[in-house]
């Protein structure tokens, strides 16, 4: 298993590995009794409920690679995008996506 962060990643084998060695906290019975309604209110109560149309931002498939580059940008814009937490490179990529997006998309 690699840890990267709060992340840990690994095979199938050592997933089924840890779980059969019960390595495992999760109580997968109480998890398996929950009803769905349960799981959307607590995921609600977590996180906030999800934006109305939240479906249509889903994109299928596997993301493009990512390519290193070097790139320069404002001081300010740079600070903002910080300032808003862990990711801000993803956020740059997003809003860079959408600005291409909504330039490449033909308008009905």
């Amino acid at each position: 298993m690699r840890r990267n962060g709060n992340i840990v990643s690994g095979t199938v084998a050592e997933i089924q590995e840890m779980l059969a060695s019960g390595g495992n906290l999760t109580d997968w019975t109480r998890v398996d009794a929950m009803p769905q309604s349960e799981v959307e209110r607590l995921a609600d109560e977590e996180d906030g409920p999800l934006p109305e149309g939240w479906e249509a931002t889903v994109i299928d498939g596997l993301p493009p690679l990512k390519k290193p580059v070097h790139i320069r940008l404002d001081a300010d814009i740079l600070a903002w995008f910080r300032a808003q937490g862990p990711r801000y490179q993803t956020r740059i990529n997003a809003v860079l996506r959408a600005y291409v997006q909504s330039r490449t998309t033909p308008t009905p």
